[in-house]
């Protein structure tokens, strides 16, 4: 059950921790045993998944799970077309979800641009992707089995304990280990896809229109440009015409360019920051406009190697050409060097209680730094002009937030709270970075 002692360090190199032990639980039994163990020894309890949030949420003090023992359909309704609901094992990655929901013509209804992510990883951080009239990840979690602080069992959906859903469907992992997720996924679905270079100041003035108007509207800047490079997905039905990229040019625009050839400018531009704004516009112009036709999954989400650290922020969804600017002024009044493109996008309002989009449609803006790069004090600057805007700080990124700050953000933050004492209330599921943002 329990494996050797491993230095853990997160995707972008910037949590890294060594944990009493590592266990790899191949059931919810085995999750039960290591759970009322580690209670016994004092030890704390993380699941860890692909290490892909940027903050220490998953960091482990004390006993690590290894969720990847614990994937695939656990249960699936084949004879109601109606019912989309699928039960999966709480390791499962994203990735990978396309081969067990083909075969039942199901997809997620929304995905965001990255899907190396585990299940519950995804789900427990606030993945949400974009789209104005589509909720996050969470937002389609209608049951889930979880281990809690006393190693208990506990089921969670429209019949059992449903007044625990809004708080387990986004639950940051402080309230039990999840064992598997139960989601309501919709019939498979290809988007047509159209991708523009753009004047920023022209898809800042039409900012609201064209979130309104499209399925999934999204945006990128480079810094030190004047352009958007935008990206509008449509929803169209699997009998639709498909017009898919081919294999040759797949591989050039959404591996090579953004890859490779990224990778060398960034440590070019870490070297020689004065070559930034230069390499930015060279960017822009090589990326291009393209229009395809495909399955869902193959338009939403694409590789992303280059490593980096990541900040993003929530915001009421019309302040964001406002945010952006102010952000964009900052750069320049600090005449700082920014290699990575801003990303912004939208969703619907949700009413899971700790989402950042709980309540109002939403708005994210999110900041990069290459990982070899101290973003601290861009995040920083950054980070008070979003919080200013009333924003709240994605979970599994990059953040200086406390539970002070958090709480009258979150108008269920003290509901959460309590089921959180009630669920783990000696905290075997804490860590460093929930006792900041949660309280102790």
């Amino acid at each position: 059950m329990a494996g050797a002692i491993n230095r853990w360090q997160n995707w972008g190199r910037s949590e890294s921790i060594t944990p009493v032990e590592r266990a790899r639980p191949q059931s919810e039994d085995e999750v039960v045993a290591i759970v009322r163990a580690a209670r016994d020894r004092g030890l704390r309890v993380k699941a860890i998944g692909t290490g892909h949030s940027f903050t220490g949420i998953a960091a482990a003090p004390g006993i690590q799970l290894d969720m990847s023992g614990l994937t695939g359909v656990r249960g699936a309704n084949n004879t109601d077309p109606n019912n989309t609901e699928v039960t999966l094992g709480a390791g499962t990655v994203l990735h990978d979800l396309p081969a067990m929901l083909d075969p039942l013509g199901l997809a997620l209804q929304n995905m965001g641009d990255i899907d190396v992510q585990t299940l519950s990883g995804a789900v427990s951080t606030g993945t949400h992707g974009t789209g104005a009239k589509f909720g996050g990840l969470a937002t389609r979690i209608t049951g889930a089995t979880l281990v809690t602080g006393e190693g208990e069992l506990l089921s969670v959906n429209a019949t059992s304990n449903s007044e625990l859903l809004p708080a387990v469907a986004l639950g940051l992992g402080s309230l039990g280990v999840l064992v598997d997720l139960t989601v309501n996924c919709v019939p498979s679905f290809k988007l047509h896809s159209v991708e523009s270079r753009e004047p920023l100041a022209e898809v800042l003035d039409g900012w609201e229109r064209r979130v309104a108007g499209a399925d999934h509207f999204e945006f990128y800047y480079f810094p030190h440009t004047e352009i958007a490079l935008t990206k509008t997905n449509t929803r169209v039905p699997m009998d639709a015409p498909g017009k898919p990229l081919g294999t040759v040019r797949r591989w050039w625009e959404d591996d090579a360019l953004p890859n490779r050839y990224f990778a060398a400018s960034c440590e070019l531009q870490r070297m020689a920051p004065g070559t930034t704004p230069a390499i930015n516009r060279f960017s822009t112009r090589m990326t291009g406009s393209r229009e395809f036709t495909d399955r869902s999954y193959r338009v939403f989400s694409v590789p992303r190697r280059v490593r980096f650290r990541e900040m993003e922020y929530a915001i009421p969804q019309d302040q964001i050409p406002e945010a952006l600017g102010e952000i964009r002024a900052l750069i320049e009044r600090k005449r700082w060097t920014v290699s990575f493109p801003i990303e912004v996008r939208a969703v619907a309002a949700d009413d899971l209680w700790m989402s950042t989009a709980s309540g109002r449609a939403t708005g994210y803006i999110a900041v990069h730094r290459y990982f070899r790069e101290d973003p601290t004090e861009f995040f920083a600057a950054v980070e008070e002009i979003m919080w200013a805007h009333d924003g709240r700080p994605h979970w599994g990124k990059v953040n200086s937030r406390t539970a002070v700050d958090l709480a009258p953000a979150y108008p269920h933050f003290a509901d959460f709270l309590a089921v959180r004492d009630r669920l783990d209330p000696d905290r075997v599921f804490t860590n460093d970075y929930l006792d900041r943002v949660l309280g102790s």
